[in-house]
């Protein structure tokens, strides 16, 4: 794999994302927050007249909602048509990938299965890299959650 690659911190992980699904980094500026939301939905923000979900990752990812530093950026992605600022602890570079995906190594846990396709290298050091359809649906109990609050 030698695609460009934006580099974030989720949880204390270093995690990829392909930079030809960013379509930018934005300052997070007010987040407006949406009623009934799932709590990994941040609540909404906008982008040049544009409202963007906004996902807070780690809760996306089902890990603890303890207080993390999180960056005042966010990358902007498309999946199937919609758009979301995705709400990390860090953005730190763009890189390349040095090899295709390959087995997560014991001891992530389930959720990183379930929201990345596998670890990659890169030019700074290995990465998990995210399935992004996968981390924007958020854990699979907030999903089971909703299906039976509304």
């Amino acid at each position: 794999m030698s695609a460009l690659l934006l580099m974030v911190q989720i949880g204390g992980r270093r995690c990829a994302i392909e930079a030809q699904d960013v379509k930018s980094v934005i300052d997070l500026g007010v987040i407006a927050p949406v009623p009934r939301a799932p709590s990994f939905i941040a609540g909404i923000t906008a982008l040049r007249s544009q409202a963007l979900t906004v996902i807070d990752c780690r809760l996306a990812m089902g890990l603890s909602d303890e207080v993390w530093p999180c960056d005042s950026r966010a990358a902007v992605v498309a999946v199937e048509g919609h758009s979301y600022a995705l709400m990390v602890d860090a953005i730190e570079d763009i890189t390349t990938g040095l090899s295709v995906p390959g087995q997560i190594p014991g001891g992530f846990g389930a959720q990183w299965s379930r929201a990345a396709d596998g670890m990659i290298e890169t030019g700074i050091g290995p990465a998990l890299l995210l399935n992004l359809p996968a981390l924007i649906v958020g854990p699979e109990t907030s999903i089971s959650r909703n299906v039976h609050a509304a």
